[in-house]
């Protein structure tokens, strides 16, 4: 009886022991302010690559004549980081790949997301940050989030507000570039940032309006300011938006309720014959069969007659009259009365 005595006796120990490890582990996350990883440089890697990699990706006719005027900044953009680039305009596309004295093997990753870019609009001075160490992209599909066309649209222009303004707005909480164009959204920021622009888009096209989603990240930035909360839960301070109730679909006049579901066929008609054998009508003579028949027709015909004949006469039919009421003088009364 002593041994589980002495075990109950250890768990709030353990207890103890679980949370100064979660607190341990929660104060080795935090980074430090201002703290920035090493840059990668030729030391970390001066045998270079194995293998030669490349990318290649499709871009629409009307990014031609950008491409072209800016291919140049693009090939020095990427010389930097000895990754070579072609553009292709028979057959509309731009690739990259890796040379000799390549030495980054994440270069050739960051010059796919920027040829990526170039192809869905993002202007050339945007587009070449991806090659910065801090920086992602993302590139958010929204052409098959809404079966509507109309619909798409609408949602899409609420994404980007009057005269821009809401794309703005999102711009400067999340610290991203944002671009909206065709059926994909592009995003160029870091990874908090992309997370945060990824959640708004989604949202806006199931028809979350963004400003919901822009109020809540204007409180979190000013939540982050404060040293004091960053280990407490901000869920208090937190706006909790509710779906409107919408009205109720008008009921139909005539209601068709289904009947129940059973396995079983329904039961078949009777034919004439089974009619006949019910009444006894089976076994009689044809001669008798035939009369029976000529009276039913005759009672038929003897009540229509009498229905006809009502209606005739009713025109001769004088109205009822009221009974006619005398009104006696009240001067004759009075004199009556006093001959009497």
């Amino acid at each position: 009886m002593a041994a589980p005595a002495e075990s109950t006796s250890e768990t709030p120990t353990n207890k103890k022991q679980k949370k100064s490890k979660n607190t341990e582990e929660t104060e080795l996350q935090t980074v430090p302010d201002g703290w920035k990883e090493p840059k990668f440089s030729r030391v970390d890697n001066p045998k270079g690559l194995l293998e030669e990699s490349s990318f290649a990706t499709l871009f629409p006719k009307y990014r031609e004549v950008y491409l072209k005027e800016c291919w140049p900044l693009v090939q020095k953009a990427l010389g930097d980081v000895f990754v070579n680039a072609t553009l292709d305009l028979i057959e509309g596309s731009m690739t990259v790949h890796t040379t000799k004295k390549t030495f980054d093997p994440y270069a050739i990753l960051r010059a796919r997301d920027l040829i990526k870019l170039l192809a869905r609009s993002v202007p050339f001075e945007q587009a070449v940050r991806i090659l910065e160490d801090d920086m992602a992209c993302d590139i958010v599909k929204i052409g098959t989030l809404v079966r509507n066309r109309e619909r798409f649209v609408k949602r899409r222009q609420r994404l980007i507000g009057p005269k821009g303004s809401t794309l703005k707005a999102l711009e400067l909480l999340t610290s991203c570039y944002v671009m909206v164009q065709g059926n994909t959204v592009s995003a160029l920021g870091p990874y908090s940032g992309l997370k945060e622009v990824r959640k708004v888009v989604l949202d806006t096209m199931k028809n979350i309006h963004p400003i919901y989603n822009i109020k809540t990240l204007m409180i979190k930035r000013e939540l982050a300011n404060d040293p004091e909360l960053r280990t407490q839960s901000w869920e208090r301070f937190l706006p909790n938006f509710r779906h409107k109730s919408l009205s109720k679909r008008k009921q139909p006049k005539k209601k068709t309720v289904k009947k129940e579901y059973t396995p079983f066929p329904p039961p078949q008609p009777e034919s004439k014959i089974d009619k006949e054998l019910a009444t006894g009508e089976f076994f009689l003579r044809e001669s008798e069969k035939r009369r029976q028949k000529m009276n039913e027709i005759k009672a038929k015909q003897a009540e229509a007659l009498t229905k006809r004949q009502e209606q005739r006469q009713k025109d001769f039919i004088p109205p009822k009259e009221k009974p006619v009421v005398k009104k006696s003088k009240p001067g004759t009364a009075n004199t009556t009365h006093t001959s009497h």
